[in-house]
């Protein structure tokens, strides 16, 4: 049934599925071989089978945390271990002795999983999953580690392998329930690392990384209210980059999106931590400043614009900058987040209009003309700029 379930994710990519459908695999083959017979040969290739799929399964465990993913000592001891189990088996037969060597190397690894889970579980992720997993692996561990010790001190014997005295019925019984607990823990894992995938994907632009359309427009709108509620204002500011369509046509659509992921790298790289910007088009970006007036929001933008535009060649091997166009306006009262970016966008076109590479800051009265912000002489209001 592992197989069964962990096999249809086998194609998801998911870092560590691939290793547990190897370990589930083998898995089922011990348990093919151990309702086939007990030979000493059968029980040697199951019990090393047996060994062997538990480690694959932790090395599965800590590739999907992203650790490390083996230590050079496991495999020194993976090889005693095969050794000894052949030893126990056919030169000097010593059914205890090797329980209690495969009971202990299985705790030390459902032990291994359990902590791994509890340290390297990403922090913004649902805990039930990874709690789920921790319990099920920490039992697993609890009974291997008794079952290890009573038959390394004598507190029970084997004459045979998987002799169904009534202590071993219930250590094996136990060992084998937690298993599948385990098993249905790593589906709940790997369809928990697919969700975070969808989440990003519908949250964050695969291109640039900045915010998507509908994310950006969320926290904007988040914003609003909070801004109506305590009376307070921030800016807004839809930032383009001028003729992008003839990178495109020119280089190729690889270009274009070289000169994206460029412009949208020195954006994130220059906005304030309290900012929120977002790709909402094709080449077109918003960035949101809380608690500014359009005036410091112009200046700012225009400062962002000279950094893009002084930044060099935005695609390498080929002498092409980049420049952005922008229109900023603020939020009022009355305001919705739509008429904000509405009277921003208008403010673009302006800047577009003026000859692009410039800042345009809507006015506060509509009859009055709109000034871009020209590269060396700051943000113009009315007859006056910013420099006085």
């Amino acid at each position: 049934m592992s197989v069964a379930v962990l096999g249809s994710l086998f194609g998801t990519g998911v870092p560590g599925v691939r290793l547990w459908c190897v370990a589930s695999a083998l898995l089922a083959v011990v348990a093919a071989l151990l309702l086939t017979g007990t030979s000493d040969v059968a029980v040697a290739v199951s019990s090393s089978m047996l060994v062997i799929a538990s480690l694959i399964g932790l090395h599965g465990f800590r590739q999907f945390l992203n650790t490390r993913s083996s230590y050079a000592w496991e495999y020194v001891a993976l090889g005693a271990i095969l050794v000894m189990l052949i030893y126990w088996t056919f030169l000097s037969p010593r059914v205890d002795a090797r329980s209690t060597m495969i009971s202990g190397c299985i705790a030390y690894v459902r032990f291994s999983i359990g902590a791994a889970v509890l340290k390297y579980r990403p922090r913004a992720r649902p805990k039930y999953a990874y709690y789920f997993v921790a319990i099920a692996a920490m039992l697993g561990a609890f009974v291997h580690a008794i079952r290890s010790v009573a038959y390394g001190v004598g507190l029970a014997h084997e004459a045979t392998f998987l002799q169904p005295t009534p202590l071993n019925v219930v250590f094996l019984g136990m060992a084998t329930l937690t298993l599948p607990c385990l098993s249905v823990g790593m589906v709940l894992l790997a369809h928990d690392r697919l969700a975070d995938r969808m989440e990003r994907l519908a949250t964050f632009d695969d291109l640039t990384g900045l915010l998507a359309r509908r994310a950006f427009i969320a926290r904007a709108e988040a914003l609003v209210r909070e801004c109506v509620d305590r009376k307070s204002t921030f800016s807004i500011a839809i930032l383009d980059i001028d003729n992008f369509k003839s990178i495109n046509d020119r280089y190729g659509h690889a270009a274009g999106d070289l000169a994206l992921a460029h412009v949208a790298s020195l954006i994130a790289q220059a906005v304030r931590a309290t900012d929120i910007v977002g790709r909402i088009g094709g080449e077109e970006f918003a960035l949101l400043l809380p608690a500014e007036t359009k005036e410091n929001a112009g200046r700012l933008i225009n400062r962002l614009r000279d950094i893009v535009a002084t930044s060099g060649s935005c695609v390498p091997g080929r002498d092409v900058v980049s420049t952005l166009s922008a229109g900023v306006d603020a939020f009022r009262d009355g305001d919705t987040l739509a008429s904000v970016m509405a009277r921003a966008d208008a403010a673009l076109y302006a800047a577009k209009a003026k000859g692009r590479n410039c800042v345009v800051v809507a006015p506060a009265i509509e009859p009055l003309p709109l000034e871009p912000l020209a590269q060396a002489n700051g943000v113009r209001f009315g007859g006056k700029t910013a420099n006085g």
